[in-house]
């Protein structure tokens, strides 16, 4: 095990998640992380919770935009906060309730093993999985696989990971990345490109009832097949030292 010494806190990008948020986030403060929300541009009654829960419970922190920027842009917000508070590592939780928080020791127990991996869900889903969401996810994988040129990521899409915080500031201040649904998969492409190592862990993801969701089918869509076109374009021009990484890792 490593000797580094690591600090974590939990990020939450919310937009208009006002029904089970502050359970949710009393859930998540009760196993002893730092929490900092990062408020997308939500509504004012979404709004005046997260306030609330900062103002009640010692350990949360509210950074908020002053419009809906994107998930991606409320990620990037957090890990700049976490980075400022002098956090090692942050782990990405999104406040829809589809992760399981009962896997968060997992994830830690692989995070202190190697403090400077990406730690990241591998979705398992049971039957409340859209049939939409679930095959076009396929799509996605196939050109992660492409532009890697390699199957190390087996899924880029699950939000619910562990960040190396400096590390992972460093890469996204370095490297252009959407602000939206297409972060999630940019990130992990773009870390991959570097050679750092990438643990992931299958984990169950479940589509609750009532649940909120702001994937925009035509727009996100939209910016997904434009992000895989910029990092084909982008893996083209790093080809030579990704083949001669593929050939130094077999």
């Amino acid at each position: 095990m490593s000797s580094f010494k690591t600090s974590l806190c939990i990020i939450i990008p919310v937009y208009n998640h006002s029904d089970n948020l502050s359970a949710f986030v009393r859930k998540i403060i009760k196993r002893k992380f730092p929490v900092i929300l990062v408020d997308d541009g939500s509504d004012r009654s979404c709004k005046q919770i997260m306030v609330e829960l900062e103002q009640e419970i010692d350990g949360v922190t509210l950074k908020s935009h002053p419009i809906n920027l994107g998930k991606g842009a409320a990620v990037k917000t957090g890990l700049k906060v976490a980075m400022e508070a002098g956090f090692s590592h942050a782990l990405q939780i999104d406040a829809d309730g589809q992760h399981n928080i009962d896997d968060i020791p997992r994830f830690i127990s692989e995070m202190n093993k190697q403090p400077f991996a990406c730690i990241s869900g591998f979705a398992k889903y049971d039957k409340t999985v859209p049939k939409l969401r679930y095959y076009g996810r396929f799509a996605t994988h196939l050109w992660v696989w492409i532009n890697t040129l390699s199957r190390v990521i087996k899924d880029s899409m699950c939000g619910f990971r562990i960040y190396p915080v400096e590390q992972s500031y460093q890469l996204f201040s370095e490297e252009k990345m959407g602000d939206r649904m297409e972060f999630d998969s940019e990130f992990m492409v773009r870390w991959c490109w570097t050679g750092r190592p990438i643990v992931q862990i299958q984990t169950n993801i479940i589509y609750p009832e009532n649940g909120v969701s702001h994937f925009n089918l035509f727009r996100d869509n939209l910016l997904i097949a434009w992000m895989h076109a910029r990092l084909f374009f982008g893996m083209l021009k790093r080809l030579p030292k990704l083949i001669k990484q593929k050939i130094s890792n077999s």
